[in-house]
């Protein structure tokens, strides 16, 4: 049994109560043997990783595909009947599928293999060292072996090793954002809670894998490994399953489809033949089985599944230009079709930065421009550059004030970067002062000689510094809740002037704390005091009176500048933008206000909220809802999982720890590259090096095209194979009408089955993976997402396919009848000559074709030269059949005979009929879809 399952909320519970059941003494901590008895029974804190898939598993995984399964079956009989006819030569129709079947393997295989790492990842993440007290000794450890009971002694840098309940916090802040989203450091203090309250909300626990940013603190270890908030996580990751793509779902359909088609048209095709055939020796049932087979290959693109992995991994090279990086190949199409994006708000939409936005004193409002944490901006007052005066010496007070009462460090790292070390709401103030161009000279005036701490009972912080400018007098400056500083301000600051703090200037102030908190801002006010000589000698909170109230500031984590435009492009293509986080629900939604996701004015639906939906109620509330706030994982996932039982391919991005859940179990996980956890870049299918929410769109533009490419060669792939197909189905049915009969009267095969092979070689792998990479001509854009349930062979794909393969059969059933002696019209050729003539209508046929099926309903003249490796397939497809025709060689391997200009002229002009019959049929599916839009 796991006895940490077992254990009550120790955030509910005192200090002295949690020490007694883990049954450790909080001044000494456990002795040596028994945290090794300790680490005995609960085994070391790490999380459990699942032993990964083997390499070979890995590899046959790739093999699990019913369109694979009909072209191993192909190779099979193939091998028979070569078997049967003596095995001269080599299998070549067998050894080409084979090859292709196995590259297909290996490409998946090579793009897939990291995909298991996501569990090892994690605990990668919380490998660190923590310092505990044992026996009245302070030790660091590794984490691994911390245990339950263990008294954790916390300092600034310090990675928490497990989850623990505070026994001292000593302005202690930790950065949760990986955890819970929470933008901000977290005020930790060891009071007793209540009532149970959200994870983001426990101040009296700290949880592995989490960062102390400020302070101090001791804690008591409550769970060690799985048991943890990360651990559960971990289960979270282990246990979601990963969903198949809708493109990966498509192909297994056609391939289903596919092989049930290729069984009945084969037995049809074989019977029909042995039917009206004199069947004279074991040689002729072989020649019509192997005609069954071939005809059986002809209907199986079988370069499919190499060319669709082909394409995809073009796709994939084409992202990773734009910065991003799709590790699963089938998901640049599942972004092509997403129809919502889930986003995290901290890191993906805003900067994970903190800024001030706006700072109010006496004298108006002053905004500090520039983003992140680069010191580089101007500080603006109506959209004017501040000028010297009343309003530019109050912000300096201001500023440099917040600035002295604080600890952060801003630093520019060796390639130009700007970071911070601390909590980043201090250093908003120093990156305005650097904005300001005040920070050297504060520095030299100014000199730090004690500090009050700030504590979520003091809600402000103070320091004791000596000015040298004013023959080193001492003052204190005060920074905290304006609520708390303005009950202790009996004057203000009106420019250089100091006056009484009036009923006119307090309310003054209280309505600026009021217009900043309406706006989602977080509120921090500034004041301070010259002490006098009397007062140098005292200390402590008895300081923090008679104060000089400055102003307050609005403090942000500012939306990254690109994203706004990005979600408006999102828009406008169809996509709906929901934003799910961790943070307070006010912030949420005026970030979401601001970036255009809701309206002016909405609200979050909070996690405690989404407890208390039953399933029918979380479905009705996705349907209208575009902000969650204060959710942890498994909010996360419910949201995931009821859109997409309503039918929405999601794309969830994220870049913490508690994105890794929803990121596995979304249809496209999208992790940060930069700001995201390793944990966060292995559960999802795709990575933005950049960070950049703009880059999902432009992935989404880029998945659209392929989808758009897909489907041209699966619609040149599936009518070239169609016209192979009927060609020799109708040749068989109409034989007689045809001239298609031998001196005898028997049905001759209108094509042998090396020719039907020849066919396939030349004219499906390369014009296909040229369609595959063709520019994009539409605006993808400007089109709603492709639902769930819409095929990408829909009806109407299935109906061109079928009308221009039986244009291909019947221009090559006309082509042996004008050919042929007999039949409807009369020739005079020999059969060889008709074979050939026909042979080479079908291949030009389909190279005509390859242009047609670059658009369902655009003209094939439309951007005829846009695609230069198209032209290049077929060029070399025209010289390989001028080389089938008229090297002897050839002729003797494929039984054809060579053709004069008069009847290449033939051939060509009666194989361009399908690109004519296709201009027609496109003209009036323009004009038949135009008159519907009127």
């Amino acid at each position: 049994m796991d006895t940490q399952a077992q254990a009550p909320n120790p955030a509910q519970l005192d200090s002295q109560t949690v020490a007694e059941r883990l049954d450790v003494d909080p001044d000494r901590g456990l002795s040596a043997s028994e945290a090794q008895n300790r680490l005995e029974r609960d085994g070391p804190n790490v999380l459990r990783v699942d032993p990964p898939t083997p390499a070979w598993r890995l590899l046959l995984s790739q093999l699990q595909d019913p369109l694979v399964y009909l072209l191993l079956a192909a190779v099979f009989v193939t091998l028979l009947l070569w078997l049967a006819e003596g095995a001269v030569g080599w299998p070549i129709d067998a050894v080409v599928i084979l090859v292709i079947v196995v590259l297909n393997a290996l490409l998946g295989f090579m793009q897939e293999v990291r995909s298991q790492r996501a569990a090892a990842a994690l605990a990668r993440l919380t490998a660190v060292t923590s310092e505990v007290l044992r026996d009245g000794v302070r030790l660091r450890v590794s984490s691994a072996d911390l245990v339950r009971g263990d008294l954790l002694l916390l300092s600034e840098g310090d990675r928490v090793g497990a989850d623990a309940r505070l026994l001292q916090a000593n302005a202690l802040r930790v950065q949760e954002a990986s955890l819970t989203g929470e933008s901000e450091a977290v005020l930790k203090d060891a009071a007793t809670l209540k009532e149970p309250v959200p994870l983001a909300e426990r101040r009296n626990m700290v949880f592995k894998g989490t960062a102390v940013v400020q302070g101090t603190g001791m804690a008591l270890v409550t769970a060690t490994g799985m048991a943890t908030e990360m651990g559960r996580i971990a289960h979270l990751l282990a246990t979601t399953p990963e969903q198949a793509t809708p493109l990966q779902k498509e192909v297994r359909q056609i391939g289903v489809m596919l092989g049930r088609a290729v069984l009945l048209i084969a037995l049809v095709v074989v019977l029909t033949v042995l039917m009206m055939t004199e069947v004279r020796s074991l040689a002729d049932v072989e020649g019509v089985l192997l005609l069954g087979v071939s005809l059986a290959v002809a209907a199986v693109p079988e370069g499919l599944p190499a060319i669709l992995s082909l394409v995809l991994a073009i796709g994939v090279q084409r992202m990773a230009k734009r910065q991003a990086i799709v590790k699963k190949l089938s998901s640049v199409e599942t972004l092509g079709s997403a129809s919502v994006i889930c986003t995290d708000k901290t890191g993906t939409l805003t900067r994970s930065e903190m800024a001030i936005e706006k700072v109010l004193t006496a004298s108006g409002c002053s905004c500090p421009e520039g983003v992140g944490y680069e010191p580089v901006g101007d500080i603006r007052h109506q959209g004017e550059i501040l000028a010297p005066g009343p309003l530019h010496s109050e912000l300096v007070l201001m500023l440099s004030g917040g600035s002295l009462a604080g600890n952060a460090d801003l630093r520019q790292k060796a390639d130009g970067s700007w970071v911070i070390q601390g909590d980043p709401t201090e250093a908003a103030f120093l990156v305005a002062e650097h904005k300001l161009g005040v920070h050297e000279r504060r520095r030299e005036r100014f000199e730090r000689i004690a500090e009050i701490p700030f504590t979520s009972e003091r809600k402000r912080m103070s320091v004791l510094a000596i000015d040298h400018e004013h023959d080193d007098q001492r003052v204190i400056i005060v920074k905290g809740a304006p609520d708390v500083l303005l009950q202790r301000c009996s004057q203000a600051r009106v420019g250089m002037d100091v006056v009484p703090m009036s009923d006119a200037i307090l309310a003054r102030a209280q309505a600026d704390v009021d217009k900043l908190s309406d706006a989602a801002l977080r509120t921090l006010s500034v004041a301070y005091r010259p002490l006098g000589a009397d007062e140098e000698a005292q200390a402590g909170e008895t300081l923090e009176q008679d104060l000089i109230f400055v102003g307050t500031v609005g403090i942000i984590d500012p939306p990254r500048a690109e994203v706004a435009s990005a979600i408006q492009e999102a828009q406008r293509a169809g996509i709906r933008i929901i934003m799910i986080t961790g943070d307070h629900p006010r912030t949420a939604a005026r970030i979401a206000s601001d970036l255009g996701i809701i309206e002016a004015g909405g609200s979050a639906l909070t996690g405690p909220q989404l407890d208390a939906l039953d399933d029918a109620g979380l479905a009705e509330a996705v349907r209208t809802t575009s902000v969650y706030a204060r959710v942890d994982p498994s909010h996360k996932l419910r949201i995931v999982d009821a859109l997409q039982a309503q039918g929405h391919v999601v794309a969830m991005t994220g870049d913490g720890v508690n994105d890794a859940p929803a990121l596995k179990s979304a249809d496209i996980g999208v992790a940060m590259g930069i700001t995201g956890t390793e944990v966060t870049k292995e559960a999802g299918k795709m990575i933005l090096a950049d960070d950049n929410f703009a880059t999902i769109v432009a992935a989404v533009r880029e998945g659209r095209g392929i989808l758009d490419n897909i489907r041209k060669f699966l619609r040149y792939l599936l009518s070239s194979n169609m016209g192979e197909v009927l060609t020799v189905f109708l040749a068989v049915l109409g034989a007689r009408w045809i001239g298609l009969t031998d001196q005898v009267g028997n049905v001759v095969l209108p094509l042998l089955a090396t020719q039907i092979l020849w066919i396939n070689l030349i004219t499906d792998s390369g014009p296909a993976l040229a369609m595959g990479i063709d520019p994009q001509t539409d605006d993808v854009m400007g089109r709603r997402p492709r639902r769930p349930d819409e095929r990408i062979i829909d009806a109407r794909m299935w109906s061109g396919v079928m009308q221009i393969g039986l244009m291909m059969a019947l221009a090559t059933l006309f082509t042996l009848d004008l050919f042929l002696p007999g039949g409807m019209i009369e020739g005079a050729q020999s059969l060889e000559t008709a074979r050939t003539a026909a042979f080479t209508v079908l291949v030009f046929a389909q190279l005509f074709n390859a242009f047609n099926a670059r658009s369902e309903t655009g003209s094939a003249w439309r951007g005829l030269w846009a695609n230069r490796w198209l032209w290049a397939t077929v060029g070399l497809g025209v010289m390989l059949q001028v080389a089938v025709v008229h090297l002897a060689f050839l002729n003797l391997a494929f039984g054809t005979q060579s053709l004069d200009a008069w009847q290449w002229l033939q051939c060509v002009a009666i194989a361009s009929s399908v690109l004519l019959y296709s201009e027609c049929r496109k003209w009036l599916a323009r004009r038949m879809d135009g008159n519907q839009g009127r």
